[in-house]
């Protein structure tokens, strides 16, 4: 064999089958293929950034092809999972740092939470209390100065005019802005009709109780009851101009009926009592808790220095 060809057991061994191999050549086989191996986990170690403890390379193969003691991979032998890079102080002062940040943004998240459910809470009793009514006797709603129908007592001619002598001069302007009231509405509960058989009085309601008002009919003073519902139904007419629709009141006696229509139905009323009043006492237009009527006009007749009021209740 020529000297510039060196003999190879390994390579020799590689081509033999596997049952012509010695235990000797089959126990250098598998020492290379472990060592191959271990190489390949070192370099992925390397690239990867992690270090590990490796024993001294394996002397040359040759050289130790007779010596019998194993060859043992540290690598695999150490059972120990490879140590990591040692940690960088300021990565650790920065992940420190953006803790702290967390904890505090979760502190403050919280603290708006409950600020917002204490400013929710108090909108809500501030609220409440506002809508809170106070509770307050009732008390009758009076916007008449005088009571209605005054006028001057007509001449021979039968001229008239309202009086506006007995309006006292400190509620003269109060006259004033009560007369521009807007007339309601036409509604089916209002009243439209008055009839009174003891009087043989048959006339037609109009609503407002003003001097034009006074000239169609029987005026119904604006805000007082409709007609079968509780409260006082205040009604008005001349009794010596206009057709003197209420000249004979006087001629009422308890148990007198007063009948009052709408659109719908007809309510009957039963005269309770008659007084005589000052134009001033506009009391007797206060709203009442049952059903009621109330008739004025003034007294006696061509004087006109009083008014004559007669009640009526609601029958049963």
């Amino acid at each position: 064999m020529s000297s510039g060809l060196r003999y190879n057991p390994l390579a020799m061994a590689r081509r033999k089958a596997p049952e012509e191999l010695s235990v000797e050549e089959l126990r250098r086989l598998l020492v290379e293929k472990r060592r191959g191996a271990r190489k390949e986990r070192l370099e992925h170690f390397r690239r990867t950034g992690r270090v590990v403890s490796v024993a001294p390379d394996l002397a040359d193969i040759d050289s130790q092809a007779h010596h019998s003691a194993p060859i043992v991979d540290t690598v695999e032998s150490s059972g120990s999972a490879p140590e990591p890079l040692p940690a960088n102080p300021r990565r650790k002062i920065m992940d420190r740092i953006l803790l702290g940040v967390e904890v505090l943004a979760v502190v403050g998240l919280i603290a708006v939470l409950l600020n917002g459910l204490g400013l929710l809470r108090t909108l809500n009793t501030e609220v409440a209390a506002a809508l809170k009514q106070e509770t307050v006797t009732p008390t009758p709603l009076i916007m008449a100065v005088v009571l209605p129908s005054g006028h001057i007592p007509p001449d021979a001619q039968g001229n008239t005019r309202p009086n506006e002598a007995e309006i006292p001069d400190h509620l003269r302007p109060m006259v004033q802005s009560l007369a521009n009231i807007p007339i309601p509405t036409p509604a089916p509960d209002q009243g439209i009709r008055i009839q009174i058989p003891a009087l043989n009085l048959d006339a037609p309601i109009v609503q407002g109780d003003g001097w034009e008002q006074l000239k169609k009919g029987v005026g119904q003073y604006i805000g007082s009851a409709d007609p079968g519902r509780d409260g006082n139904v205040v009604l008005s007419a001349h009794n010596d101009v206009y057709g003197e629709l209420f000249r004979y009141l006087d001629k009422l006696a308890p148990g007198d009926q007063v009948i009052i229509s709408t659109r719908q139905r007809q309510y009957i009323y039963i005269v309770d009592r008659t007084v005589l009043v000052e134009p001033t006492a506009v009391e007797v237009m206060a709203s009442t808790g049952s059903p009621t009527v109330t008739l004025i006009s003034c007294y006696p007749y061509l004087v006109d220095k009083q008014r004559i009021v007669v009640f009526a209740r609601l029958q049963n």
